[in-house]
């Protein structure tokens, strides 16, 4: 069974019958985390680096945002058992698609929020595809934790 996140959602699971994808990583940040040792993973995409841009919105959807929805993300992962020093931690995204030139900046944004989010928690990323201004899609197979990640223009890898 397919999962799908969509933009400013968030899945997490342990059921080894279920794959979790989420589409269309231009700027927006596509998080996965898993833990072998319990086959517990999720997805995370978020799409602007701080809620306090908007109170009410962050509230209403905390996953649009990366220092409401990474936290999040986390602690439902280890809520089905998952231990922060077992986690496997694939970034991919932070893209700029409509903004080449750099003006807005919004992907190098959304990377550098997770980054130091990160850096401050001591969480460390195991791979990463991120940057360039390709969209990317993200899959992830519970049972075994395979990530595989589909760049625009190019058929789908195995991480």
């Amino acid at each position: 069974m397919k999962q799908i996140v969509g933009v400013a959602d968030m899945k997490v699971s342990n059921n080894p019958g279920e794959s979790i994808i989420t589409y269309s990583l231009g700027s927006c940040i596509g998080l996965v985390i898993y833990d072998p040792a319990v086959k517990v993973g999720g997805i995370l995409h978020y799409m602007l680096p701080d809620s306090s841009i908007d109170r009410q919105k962050a509230a209403a959807r905390p996953y649009m945002f990366a220092d409401s929805g990474i936290p999040r993300l986390f602690k439902t992962a280890y809520q089905l058992g998952a231990a922060k020093q077992r986690m496997r931690v694939y970034v991919a995204g932070g893209a700029e698609i409509l903004d080449q030139q750099g003006f807005f900046n919004i992907g190098k944004r959304n990377y550098m929020a997770l980054k130091k989010m990160f850096f401050k928690n001591k969480v460390m990323i195991t791979s990463q595809d991120v940057g360039g201004n390709v969209n990317r899609t993200v899959r992830i197979e519970i049972a075994t934790g395979d990530i595989y990640v589909k760049t625009s223009g190019s058929g789908e890898v195995k991480i």
